[in-house]
């Protein structure tokens, strides 16, 4: 039988086996943990098919989706083994001992080490890029620290499925899992646990950042959280495409039924016919989508709340029946309120029309910040004007496009102001690893004691020595 809750003396015992194990997985260095983290995808890319079909008889998300999120899994992962082998994410810097304007320096060598073992929570709408296998349990291996997850309940048997993946090929202790509130409290406030990774709604994060504020040494909390992702269109972009963003926009909002930390809740389109035309050609394809299963009760009720919310601030153009069906609405900037920019979670939007750029200026000022912040504009100086005006807004801004799609890659940014998130670290991309080290430095120290990779004589990977940056395999002047 699946267990569902963790009772106190096995939580115990999976955060002491995680406390225990973490010299080891900092000890298998950076080429260890890299074969590591490939063979937790070649792990995973075994089962496959039994991971895929017990994540979509549990969440209702399509087999096509759940083929590519765990594609997407497993390539993070390598991604993650790929940082590790070039090393440039250890911040390794290294000044040598001599006189300075200011007086006599010591030897000083400084690098990133990881911070200990830290929680995971899964998140509801992706059961396997966000969750056990997913990006913060990858960058948090990559970075040396023992993985203890939250599994959510919402699916709880692919949980179990991956996990029992990815701990064939680890040593004991490196990756397990609790299940339950109660042990997600225990866990959060358990004192070996060093920090805490986090994707879900704001008043979950709000409790938890209350259980870490109570503990005696206060932890990072990585939370991502709320987000209402505006995409602006101004009156050109939509006098030259109207009926293709409409369309894109409709699409991006019924994406897996609008359960997309970033799916955009609003879109502030033109008064006048092009602004009409928009519109209506998402409505037109917003309609056609049909209704469906959310991923769990939670975020059902809370559709249903939300859009009875929606229905009472702003006009209808256009739904689907049914308790979850999609539904786009209309608002005058003029009219904008809480009740429209609060962030509501399954396949609705919101058209914000505007008669002018004061009006569009406004708005866009009052909005809450966000993951990301779309433009389609085709002039320059409006370029220009709302990149100014939205970057302080948003973590990721995205000219033409819609911003459904996340790319795992070096340069990716995940994140933003709050309510977005509460970190100015990424969830997604490498510089997520950034979250699970701290920095060291080390003066005047004997050779022995040092990492390798803060030695004398030619390096593995890029550092800055005497604040000129070397690369693999050169020797620095200090060291000819």
């Amino acid at each position: 039988m699946l267990v569902t809750t963790t009772e106190t003396a096995e939580l115990e015992q999976i955060v002491g086996a995680a406390t225990a194990v973490a010299p080891l997985l900092e000890d298998l260095g950076r080429a260890g943990r890299a074969e590591l983290l490939r063979a937790m995808a070649d792990a995973l890319e075994a089962d496959r098919d039994g991971i895929v079909t017990t994540a979509a008889e549990e969440t209702a998300l399509t087999t096509p989706r759940l083929n590519g999120e765990l594609t997407r899994t497993c390539y993070q992962l390598r991604l993650f083994a790929e940082t590790l082998d070039e090393g440039s994410y250890l911040e390794a810097t290294l000044d040598s001992r001599g006189d300075t304007p200011v007086g006599p320096r010591p030897d000083l060598r400084r690098m990133l080490v990881p911070i200990g073992a830290v929680a995971v929570f899964g998140a509801s709408n992706f059961p396997l890029a966000f969750s056990v296998p997913g990006g913060d349990t990858a960058s948090a291996l990559a970075a040396g620290c023992p993985v203890v997850l939250k599994a959510h309940e919402s699916h709880l048997e692919t949980s179990r499925r991956c996990l029992d993946a990815l701990r064939s090929v680890a040593p004991a202790g490196v990756i397990d899992a609790v299940y339950g509130r109660e042990a997600a409290g225990a866990l959060v406030s358990h004192p070996a646990i060093k920090a805490v990774g986090f994707t879900g709604s704001v008043a979950g994060g709000r409790a938890l950042l209350e259980l870490i504020h109570r503990r005696p040494d206060p932890i990072p909390f990585y939370g991502e959280l709320a987000s209402i992702n505006p995409i602006v269109v101004t009156p050109d972009a939509a006098a030259e495409r109207a009926e293709a963003i409409g369309a894109g926009f409709a699409a991006s909002v019924t994406g897996s039924a609008g359960q997309l930390c970033t799916k955009p809740g609003l879109l502030f389109a033109p008064t006048g016919p092009d602004g009409d035309k928009l519109a209506a050609a998402a409505a037109t394809a917003l309609a056609e989508v049909p209704a469906t299963r959310l991923l769990n009760r939670r975020i059902h009720d809370s559709y249903r709340s939300g859009t009875t919310a929606l229905r009472e601030a702003a006009h209808v153009l256009a739904e689907v029946d049914g308790d979850t069906g999609p539904l786009l609405l209309q608002v005058p900037a003029a009219q904008l309120d809480e009740r429209v920019t609060e962030e509501c979670f399954g396949p609705v939007a919101v058209i914000v029309r505007y008669p002018g750029e004061s009006e569009l200026d406004s708005a866009l000022s009052s909005l809450p910040a966000s993951l990301t912040a779309t433009i389609h504009a085709d002039a320059a100086a409006d370029q220009e004007r709302l990149t100014k005006l939205l970057r302080p807004k948003a973590g990721r801004l995205l000219y033409g496009g819609f911003p459904t799609g996340v790319a795992v890659s070096h340069a990716q940014h995940h994140g933003g102001p709050w309510p977005a998130t509460n970190t100015l670290h990424t969830s997604v991309g490498t510089t997520a690893i950034r979250r699970f080290l701290r920095p060291v430095t080390w003066q005047d120290a004997p050779q022995a004691v040092l990492p390798k990779e803060l030695r004398d004589g030619p390096a593995e990977i890029p550092r800055r020595i005497d604040g000129a940056l070397v690369l693999p395999g050169v020797l620095s002047g200090r060291q000819r």
